[in-house]
């Protein structure tokens, strides 16, 4: 079942990100390979280990965003939401700059753009959704 659209698209992009994000978390404990497209300057680095730890990041992630999907007006949800894109976006930002351990390349950027992209619509529309929450009360 769809969640409520709170009269915008943003709950239905936070379900959509969060089956992804599933899918995802579901490879990371079967195969190493599309985690080391991600981290493809260091492949060397990527474990079974990080890759099981990077599958339960994504897996909370995941959760918190469709928890958000599904109660796209409650301030503090929308909140938390928030800092999983913020995180997601400084851990891979970091992991080009800083560790060295990403190159430019698709499995890089598209964690990146996705992470940008939902922070920029939620920051912007930050509120239009909480403070439709407000005025039920």
């Amino acid at each position: 079942m769809l969640p409520e659209s709170a009269g915008g698209y943003l709950s239905y992009w936070m379900l959509f990100v969060s089956i992804l994000a599933l899918f995802n978390t579901i490879q990371n404990f079967i195969t190493l390979s599309l985690t080391k497209r991600i981290y493809s300057a260091r492949p060397d680095q990527v474990t079974a280990l990080s890759s099981r730890t990077f599958a339960i990041w994504t897996l909370l992630s995941a959760i918190v965003r469709i928890y958000a999907a599904y109660n796209i007006t409650e301030v503090n949800i929308y909140q938390i939401a928030i800092w999983t894109y913020v995180i997601a976006w400084l851990h891979f930002i970091s992991e080009f700059f800083i560790f060295r351990s990403a190159k430019i390349s698709t499995g890089w950027l598209s964690p990146v753009i996705v992470s940008t992209f939902s922070l920029i619509w939620m920051l912007s529309q930050y509120d239009y959704y909480t403070q439709q929450n407000i005025r039920k009360y």
